[in-house]
Formats: C-alpha cells, sequence, structure tokens
C-alpha cells in the first residue's frame, strides 16, 4: 500500500470515526477508545483489500477468530483465509460501535454488513462483532474475533 492511500485510508478511517460517535451519541473521549475505533475500521479496509499483512500487525499471535458458523480458526489460518484467491469481499462495514475499556484491555462490539464472494457464490452477511484488545507496550492487538449473524 502506498503512503498516499495509507494516508486517504487514514483520513477515511477518522471521519468514519467521527461519524460513529455522532450515530451513537458516544460522549466517551477516550484517546484510546478512537484508536480501537480506527484500528476497528482499518482491519476492514485490510479485509476488503485482502491485505494480510496489515491484518498481521494487528492480530495477536495467540489471536482466536470464531467465525457465524461456528468455524474457530487460530491466526495462521485467519490469515491464509484472507490471502485466499477465492474470498473476493466487496463490503466490510461496521456500525454502532461501542468500546468498553478494561485497564489495558478493551472489548470493541457493534453491527457488521459484509459482502461479496467466495468460491464463486455471492454471500451478504448481517451480523454482530465482539472483538478483544490487548494494549501490549504500545502496540494494541486484537486477541479474539467473534461474529454472529442476525436476521435481515
Amino acid at each position: 500500500m502506498s503512503k498516499r492511500t495509507m494516508a486517504r485510508t487514514i483520513c477515511f478511517c477518522l471521519l468514519l470515526v467521527a461519524n460513529s460517535f455522532a450515530q451513537s451519541g458516544n460522549s466517551n473521549s477516550d484517546p484510546q477508545g478512537s484508536k480501537l475505533l480506527i484500528l476497528e475500521h482499518l482491519w476492514n479496509e485490510a479485509q476488503v483489500n485482502r491485505d494480510s499483512s496489515a491484518l498481521d500487525g494487528l492480530v495477536a499471535e495467540r489471536f482466536v477468530n470464531t467465525e457465524y458458523d461456528g468455524d474457530v480458526s487460530d491466526r495462521a489460518k485467519f490469515l491464509a483465509d484472507i490471502r485466499d484467491p477465492q474470498f473476493r469481499p466487496s463490503l466490510v462495514q461496521i456500525e454502532d460501535v461501542k468500546v468498553n475499556m478494561y485497564g489495558s484491555t478493551a472489548v470493541v462490539y457493534g453491527s457488521y454488513h459484509t459482502k461479496g464472494t467466495y468460491q464463486g457464490r455471492p454471500y451478504d452477511h448481517v451480523g454482530r462483532f465482539t472483538d478483544t484488545w490487548v494494549l501490549e507496550s504500545t502496540k494494541w492487538q486484537c486477541v479474539a474475533s467473534h461474529t454472529s449473524l442476525v436476521k435481515k
């Protein structure tokens, strides 16, 4: 990703975060919570662009991912799935995002909408997500992610 593209992505994420606060009425001005919201939006951008190297920097070594269908994967499988050429997301969007801080741990949750194709078949999922982040030294890393589908 070029520096210009990265700068645009960061600006876009900052706008999304500001919009999320405005929509949710969240008055929490915690800088760590704001940073986590930006990281969540960067995560989504990386998924749409199938950028496993960007996600590599966001997920912890012992990361665990539980998908909407109950499939559980570790960090290696999660990153391999992002690189899979059969995986072609066109939209990954989050809304109503909240951050609960617990010292150097945070739980981020909200709703998501994702669509695209996998193995040539279209998908369109709406659901809820919960991500658990841990601050190690000065770097936030996601240690667990969980998604569940909701009826449209």
